[in-house]
């Protein structure tokens, strides 16, 4: 198949051309990449921390830096393939703890193995991202409207129910039940790579966004994201499922909660309900800091890792750097600032080159 360039209109004075086959550079298509501001950004961060913390480069706290941007960035890619789609979901932090509260309690009161309890943690955790997705397209609310009202439902249901089963406000241990040892081993096990110790959740990271970056840029799927984030109605007027891949965007978004979920439950033996609170913002700094756009259309898995390494090296550089944590936040904050309005500036420069 081949593109041809219309014929200029005569009269007019303007060379019209094909965009198709116009050539573009190196630099220009560099320049294109929703992730390079997070690049740059990451680079300057690390490069600010192994000057201000005596003990950031080493191997073992690398290892660190890594399995806390792991945890982050396994929820950070389908959070940002959504915002890609054009949507939010304000119910995944909570997601988390309710799919490791289903498998913990399900597991010790109605099995004696917990991969029975995994798997049916599993079935509610998607049936929660299909409940969120089918509310959104049948009532057309926004989906601050609707994950919010979920994240409230959960938050209650995490609290309340586990207080009715269990009389406190945490799981009771299923360490010692049949099957938690490979449990472990595939959630929260630890792999020593020369000196250096990595924890499980960095390959589920890593194999999230290469599995997640293959969807975008390989399949009739990803098309359908970027197309119902730049504008549903048009992409309905020309075949795109736009409620089939918005459903799928926030089942995604609930399979990764569950994986996340069950390195919690594995890691630590018991579930606290009240945790998970809060971090449904984390995970859409990542994806913005990492080159989503809020009004959708554009960005990548790649920038929501990128994302989620800066705060992986942030977290545990003001830890190692010896600084009051207190000003977290305030950092974060400042990222989330500059990496946006670096995202834009490049934008503009891209657009304003065509």
């Amino acid at each position: 198949m081949s593109a041809t360039a219309p014929p200029s209109a005569p009269g007019d004075g303007i060379d019209h051309v094909d965009e198709r086959l116009l050539r573009t550079t190196p630099l220009k298509k560099l320049l294109a990449r929703p992730e390079l501001g997070s690049v740059v950004g990451a680079i300057a961060v690390f490069a600010f921390f192994s000057v201000a913390a005596d003990g950031f480069l080493r191997p073992s706290s690398l290892g660190t830096v890594l399995y806390a941007a792991s945890t982050l960035g396994i929820m950070a890619v389908p959070v940002a393939l959504l915002m890609i789609g054009g949507e939010f979901d304000l119910s995944a932090g909570v997601l988390v703890t309710s799919s490791a509260l289903v498998s913990s309690m399900f597991s010790y009161q109605m099995t004696a193995n917990v991969w029975v309890g995994v798997g049916v943690s599993l079935l509610v955790t998607l049936a929660v991202g299909a409940f969120n997705g089918f509310m959104l397209t049948r009532t057309r609310l926004p989906s601050f409207i609707i994950t919010l009202g979920t994240f409230l439902m959960l938050t209650g249901l995490n609290l309340g129910v586990t207080k009715l089963i269990t009389g406190t406000v945490s799981t009771k241990s299923i360490a010692d039940m049949e099957g938690f040892p490979s449990a472990h081993s595939v959630f929260a096990s630890t792999l020593t790579v020369g000196s250096v110790e990595l924890k499980v959740t960095i390959l589920w990271w890593l194999a999230l966004v290469a599995v997640a970056t293959w969807i975008l840029l390989r399949t009739r799927f990803g098309n359908w994201i970027f197309a119902v984030g730049g504008g549903a109605d048009a992409a309905r007027a020309v075949g795109v499922p736009v409620h089939r891949t918005k459903i799928g965007l926030y089942m995604g978004v609930a399979f990764c909660a569950w994986i996340a979920g069950q390195h919690l439950l594995f890691s630590f033996d018991v579930v606290q309900s009240g945790e998970g609170v809060g971090n449904e913002l984390i995970y859409i700094i990542a994806a913005v800091i990492g080159g989503c756009l809020i009004t959708g259309g554009y960005g990548s898995a790649i920038g929501s890792a990128v994302g989620a390494l800066i705060f992986g090296m942030t977290s545990k550089g003001i830890v190692y750097a010896e600084w009051n944590p207190d000003w977290f936040k305030f950092f974060l904050g400042a990222m989330l600032l500059l990496a946006t309005l670096l995202n834009a500036w490049i934008r503009r420069r891209v657009e304003a080159t065509k």
